[in-house]
């Protein structure tokens, strides 16, 4: 009584759910066993970061399960911390890029089981946050294995191998899709893994046999850049030895730290005290070394000089379509899925709009008229006039404007519409994409927004076609692509907005070609009469499309985009630009950014227009007069 008196007195008086974050953090640090961890709440999404953790913002009114899922994210990234050896993991990492996919997220399951199977509080913790991160994505009404992730699912069936829980209820849709055909060609392998989980080494061996019954094929990372290098020098024997060592030390210590933060828990009426949950900010729950939740992972650069192997072809390209957002779907139908996306992100307008805001002054500051003084003809100048008063006899001085300096623009956006981008990242991207578009139209900037992904999972009509052939060898690309127009350069933003609530339809999202949907924007825009052209990719994964790479070279995507890159980057007037979210996009473009968070992208974008934008087009300073406005 006492202590909250004086906290009265002076004016210190804590917020509600303070102690609930002292104690999550002091958990957190406990389990990793790191006690110099920096730990932030944030309306972001969760993250880990080398010394720092970021985990989400607890509500003012919280429940008890608002607070498990807080709670989930923490014991996620502890476990991580504590259980998981990086260096092994890169080691054991496939080359293939939906291979990486599969092992990163059986491997986080791992490291989870791990602190699940010792204490029942963690077990709960991590079952809320998974249920809800499945419940975000909308896991829990998917009706076709097409769209179900098998990454995901065969994760939540090691889970329950390891630690005999059954999946969250959002995800037991997804996976019951899956279990039929997973327990029939690696039920016996799963069953094996129970008995490796203390061993990292040892489990990522006999996931790579899953991913070799599964056909996913079992090639080993063969990067050779530095940091590799220098994995392989540390040698061996502090590797496996401590892994193992690792993961017992760190679950024998878990027990007590954990009753000792839950007991410093907020009291149900302190968690009934507050404001509304903002739990739906995030939607992932599973964390890669030093990556935020639910990203795809990019390959590894794989050397300038690797053979070039058959030239890139599609097998059956007359399955292909060209389509307008709003053929997709009916006019109702997109003006509800605008009407979701609009309230998905009320909380982010204001930040991306005042981003945009500055974004459309410093065009505008290089759209400002120079004015020539002094002249014989042309507008009167009335700052010259007094002198006119006191010399009549004195000419009259007129001023007239130059030549405006800004050259006519166009600007496309080019959006990854896989299945990678699902939740968060594809909801920020269509609102960044939305406001740039009316600011830049404000500006006399045309915009235009373009989307690329396939038409079905697994290769589609083109996978049919070539199983009807007889399966010739090398068949180049084999999937249907569908490339998208949200909005055409020509059309005013106010016609084409409610498209880009396409972006929020369920089943939309699934496998991405980025070298043939770049190749597809960079020849729109050669088509434009427009003076300068800027064409900004904004991606989260490598070219993944799985009937493709499963019959042809594992590189076979990558390769064909990094020769439309060059090729746009030496040979071509448009400019390029890329935007990697959670992946180092400087290795494949000249003029790239990497963002961790997709709330980063709106800032990402603004920014890198305003410095493109100040690199050419300086506008000749203003001496004196008035500036003209821009009317939208």
């Amino acid at each position: 009584m006492t202590t909250s008196n004086t906290k009265f007195r002076t004016g210190a008086k804590e917020a509600p759910t303070e102690p609930f974050k002292r104690a999550v953090t002091a958990c957190l640090r406990a389990i990793a066993k790191t006690p110099e961890l920096e730990v932030t709440f944030a309306a972001e999404r969760p993250g880990l970061a080398p010394g720092k953790a970021r985990l989400p913002e607890p509500a003012r009114k919280m429940t008890r399960r608002d607070a498990a899922i807080v709670r989930g994210h923490a014991d996620s990234i502890a476990l991580k911390l504590a259980c998981h050896d990086p260096k092994v993991h890169r080691k054991l990492m496939p080359g293939n890029p939906q291979a990486r996919g599969v092992f990163e997220a059986v491997e986080q399951a791992r490291v989870e089981a791990l602190g699940s199977r010792r204490m029942a509080g963690v077990a709960k913790n991590l079952t809320a946050m998974l249920d809800d991160h499945f419940h975000r994505g909308k896991f829990d009404e998917i009706t076709d294995r097409a769209d179900a992730p098998l990454s995901d699912a065969l994760a939540m069936l090691v889970r329950e191998r390891l630690t005999g829980l059954a999946p969250p209820a959002a995800a037991r849709k997804m996976v019951d899709l899956w279990r039929p055909v997973l327990e029939d060609k690696i039920g016996a392998r799963l069953d094996r893994l129970d008995r490796l989980a203390e061993d990292q080494a040892k489990f990522g061996d006999a996931v790579h046999d899953l991913l070799t019954a599964l056909e996913l094929g079992d090639d080993r990372n063969a990067e050779s850049d530095d940091d590799n290098q220098d994995d392989n020098q540390d040698g061996e024997s502090d590797q496996s030895g401590a892994e193992g060592s690792s993961d017992s030390d760190a679950a024998q210590e878990m027990s007590a730290d954990q009753a000792q933060a839950t007991s410093d828990e907020m009291s149900e009426s302190a968690m009934e005290s507050a404001q509304a949950s903002t739990s739906d900010t995030f939607d992932d729950g599973e964390l890669g070394d030093d990556e935020t939740p639910g990203e795809a992972t990019r390959p590894n650069s794989r050397g300038a000089n690797e053979p070039r192997g058959p030239e890139y072809h599609a097998f059956a390209p007359k399955f292909d379509e060209v389509i307008a957002a709003e053929d997709l779907c009916d006019h109702d139908e997109l003006e509800r899925l605008r009407s979701y996306l609009d309230k998905q992100l009320a909380h982010l307008q204001g930040i991306v709009a005042r981003l945009a805001n500055r974004l459309q002054r410093r065009l505008m500051a290089q759209q400002n008229r120079a004015w020539e003084f002094d002249l014989e003809e042309g507008v009167l100048d009335p700052a010259r006039l007094s002198r006119v008063v006191t010399d009549p006899y004195h000419p009259l001085s007129f001023m007239n404007e130059k030549e405006a300096t800004f050259r006519d623009t166009v600007v496309t956006l080019l959006l990854d519409n896989s299945g990678s981008m699902r939740g968060r990242p594809i909801t920020v991207a269509a609102t960044c994409a939305d406001i740039l578009a009316r600011t830049l139209e404000r500006c006399g900037v045309k915009v235009e927004i373009l989307g690329f992904t396939t038409r079905a999972w697994k290769g589609g009509q083109s996978r049919e076609a070539w199983l009807a052939a007889g399966k010739p060898a090398n068949p180049g690309r084999l999937n249907d692509l569908r490339h998208i127009i949200y909005k055409s350069a020509d059309a005013p933003w106010r016609r084409a907005r409610k498209n880009l609530g396409l972006m929020m339809r369920e089943g939309l999202l699934k496998e991405n070609i980025d070298g043939e949907a770049l190749d597809w924007a960079h020849k729109r825009l050669l088509g434009r009469s427009e003076q300068r052209k800027i064409l900004m990719m904004i991606s989260d994964g490598a070219p993944v499309d799985d009937s493709t790479l499963s019959v042809n070279p594992g590189n076979y995507l990558e390769r064909h985009l990094r020769h439309i890159i060059e090729e746009i980057e030496t040979r071509s007037p448009v400019e390029l630009i890329a935007i990697g979210i959670g992946h180092d996009v400087t290795r494949y473009y000249r003029r790239a950014v990497t963002i961790v968070d997709a709330e980063e992208l709106g800032g990402a974008i603004t920014e890198k227009l305003a410095e493109l934008f100040s690199e050419t087009q300086g506008a000749a300073p203003a001496a004196r007069g008035p500036k003209r406005r821009l009317h939208s």
